[in-house]
């Protein structure tokens, strides 16, 4: 019967008295299967914390700051939160000095995903990794002026049918060496 279909006979579970078979196409099945996988296996991003209060010291920060890079190598965000107790709680614009100090501690390697946020006693701020600078290519070499064909000088392209010629372009002088200044 199967096989009129131009289906699969596929046994489901051989244990059981009878064994329970089932018409279908396997290979759909499968490809199904592995698609369901997939898409169950999503990158989860992982946050990461780093936790400072307004008094701790440059040294202790530092230490604090280093292991955010790690967490940022690996892939995770890093939240930094900020907890003000007592009477820190009336100089939280420190706070706020101390993550844009961090800010600029780790200068182009991150991006701010969230500014900080003071949310009760607690400042926080979250960073991601910041692209990988792109490689800058060398300039290219200018080339030599083209000496003008037989039919006269070289000129632009018209930029619409009908449209008038464009002037002829000039070439480029070249650069003037700079002098040195007197001393």
């Amino acid at each position: 019967m199967a096989r009129e279909l131009g289906l699969d006979l596929v046994e489901i579970s051989p244990t059981e008295h009878p064994p329970v078979c089932r018409i279908m196409d396997y290979g759909k099945y499968k490809y199904d299967q592995k698609k369901k996988q997939k898409q169950r296996v999503s990158h989860i991003a992982v946050t990461k914390e780093v936790r400072l209060r307004p008094k701790t010291d440059l040294h202790d920060r530092d230490i604090k700051i280093k292991r955010a890079i790690e967490f940022l190598e690996e892939g995770a965000k890093v939240q930094f939160t900020m907890l003000f107790k007592g009477r820190e709680r009336a100089h939280q614009d420190l706070g706020l000095q101390i993550f844009q100090g961090i800010v600029a501690d780790l200068g182009e390697e991150v991006r701010v995903e969230r500014p900080p946020r003071l949310e009760g006693r607690r400042l926080t701020m979250v960073l991601t990794a910041g692209k990988p600078p792109k490689p800058t290519k060398p300039p290219k070499p200018a080339r030599p002026a083209r000496a003008p064909t037989e039919s006269g000088p070289r000129t632009a392209a018209p930029t619409e049918i009908g449209a008038p010629p464009a002037a002829p372009v000039a070439a480029e002088p070249d650069p003037v060496p700079m002098s040195a200044p007197p001393l």
